[in-house]
């Protein structure tokens, strides 16, 4: 939490402060602190919302980019031109403003009007029955696998426990470890900063993030030879053609969507063709 509370000026940093000292449970649930300019802060944990009277300014909505920038904000402009900037701890913050566009491309967000700072909890051995069903026991390697639920049930934290563990090898079956490799599109996965992964996604893991699915798993097939690769959110064309390039390399695939059921699968027809040629293996809804 410290990471966090470092890019608020002195004053909000002591709100904080007192709350946290206050009320532990705040700390263990917090989700998110939602930042609106002239508007009271929010906290958002697991089963309710926290407003806090006091309303944030324009200028320390700046200086708080200014700390999560580290005083450089020229430097993270392509950070802030995909809508996030990713700090110290691997804590994501989103942020709205007015976009500049230039060939149809966000170039700049100025007058930066919103913050959310989504805290980062990594939840080790939490995909233990998850990978039951992912592992092939008997010949020692994994099914090719989409994980399945609607935003917010933790999609992306078992995604990121299973890579761990297939990474590092689980001793309790016998399973080797293997070489993974991680498209992290959005820096969600492994939230890397300044080249470093803040997640623990294993000793054979190798990421690449700011590129899309499919570039990111060419390049990654191209150049490290994974034995597994992963990616979070799949869903349009371009993705599955990359899953096919993958699968058809002899690589195996772990892969997350957004759905609630079997209906939710079937209405993008591209994913669901996967399935129904067999390509896809394993389907497990969280």
């Amino acid at each position: 939490m410290d990471e966090i509370l470092r890019c608020f000026p002195n004053n909000i940093y002591q709100i904080f402060s007192n709350i946290f000292k206050e009320n532990t449970r705040i700390v263990n649930e917090l989700q998110e602190i939602r930042i609106r300019t002239d508007r009271p802060i929010l906290l958002k944990l697991r089963n309710e919302d926290i407003i806090l009277q006091y309303n944030i300014t324009q200028s320390e909505v700046l200086q708080i980019l200014e700390r999560l920038c580290e005083n450089s904000i020229y430097a993270y402009k392509n950070q802030i031109c995909e809508g996030f900037i990713t700090i110290k701890g691997g804590h994501r913050i989103g942020l709205t403003g007015s976009c500049v566009i230039e060939n149809g491309k966000i170039i700049n967000v100025k007058y930066i009007s919103s913050l959310n700072f989504r805290i980062a909890r990594q939840i080790l051995n939490c995909s233990t029955k998850v990978l039951r069903e992912i592992v092939d026991v008997d010949n020692k390697d994994i099914y090719n696998t989409i994980i399945v639920a609607p935003p917010g049930r933790g999609k992306t934290t078992v995604l990121r426990d299973v890579i761990r563990r297939l990474s590092n090898g689980i001793s309790e079956i016998n399973f080797r470890g293997k070489t993974c490799g991680v498209v992290d599109e959005r820096g969600e996965i492994a939230a890397m900063y300044k080249g470093i992964p803040q997640n623990d996604l294993g000793i054979r893991t190798d990421v690449i993030e700011n590129v899309n699915k499919n570039q990111g798993i060419h390049m990654l097939i191209r150049t490290m030879a994974p034995e597994i690769v992963a990616c979070d959110e799949i869903g349009s064309n371009e993705d599955v053609e990359a899953i096919r390039y993958a699968l058809y390399s002899g690589v195996k695939g772990i892969f997350t969507m957004h759905g609630k059921n079997v209906e939710d699968i079937k209405n993008n027809k591209q994913i669901y063709e996967l399935i129904e040629n067999k390509e896809i293996q394993k389907i497990i809804f969280l």
